[in-house]
């Protein structure tokens, strides 16, 4: 479904990605585990089109969306839960989930997936009047997710889901990300719980100052003792 080819990414004179290449199959949970600084915020935000890629290309089901604007990658169903959240602190849940589907005509429909949000996550329905930075960091993160789920996507990036927030909530985040890829929407995801992202991912790329140095599946790399030592705290 999606396929970056050698993508290269420049902040000024600092090259934060070099000569990137990953594939995301459709039905797929991907995972890009590393370090702080790595380049995995910058991977998910040049896919959709937040920056802009120095060379390389990136490709939606074979068609080059390299040089499209971000607000066209969403009508292609490319959508963003961006780290930290970024919901409209000052606006209602309902009205963060309405901004969602701004890029959609179809009245009857947004109303259908309004219903389905809820199901997923019936503490926004119940609070859908509630100012949104009123909320807790989980129902935030709750927000962002069902705000993301608005726009259709047919793939979701997810930068950090897990920043911040109670052992417990994480638990509860992930298997709703399992549920959320189970009911048909591709997966890539970037987070720094790499045990967590592991056990859900069917495959995982590591990557390391810019560059991705390993990939395979999610148990693979689980198992990889290099992994375990660098990234899951092991000895």
């Amino acid at each position: 479904m999606l396929e970056i080819k050698n993508l290269n990414v420049h902040y000024g004179v600092i090259h934060a990605l070099k000569d990137i290449s990953l594939t995301v199959n459709a039905g797929e949970i991907v995972t890009l585990i590393g370090a702080n600084g790595a380049g995995k915020t910058t991977t998910l935000r040049t896919i959709s089109g937040l920056n802009k890629a120095t060379s390389g290309e990136i490709l939606l089901e074979g068609k080059n969306i390299t040089a499209l604007s971000a607000p066209q990658r969403v009508e292609m169903g490319i959508s963003q839960v961006p780290e930290g959240r970024r919901i409209f602190p000052a606006m209602s849940v309902l009205e963060n989930l309405e901004l969602g589907a701004f890029l959609r005509k179809d009245k009857s429909e947004i109303k259908k997936d309004m219903e389905m949000v809820y199901e997923r996550f019936p503490i926004l329905g119940n609070r859908k009047k509630q100012l949104a930075g009123t909320l807790s960091g989980g129902e935030q993160q709750m927000l962002a997710m069902g705000r993301a789920l608005m726009s259709r996507p047919r793939i979701l990036l997810m930068d950090e889901p897990s920043m911040g927030l109670a052992p417990l909530l994480v638990r509860e985040i992930f298997k709703i990300i399992k549920d959320i890829n189970q009911t048909g929407t591709t997966i890539l995801l970037v987070e720094q719980n790499a045990s967590m992202a592991l056990s859900i991912a069917h495959r995982a790329y590591v990557i390391e100052t810019g560059s991705i140095v390993i990939s395979g599946t999610g148990e693979e790399l689980a198992r990889s003792n290099e992994i375990q030592k660098a990234y899951l705290g092991g000895e």
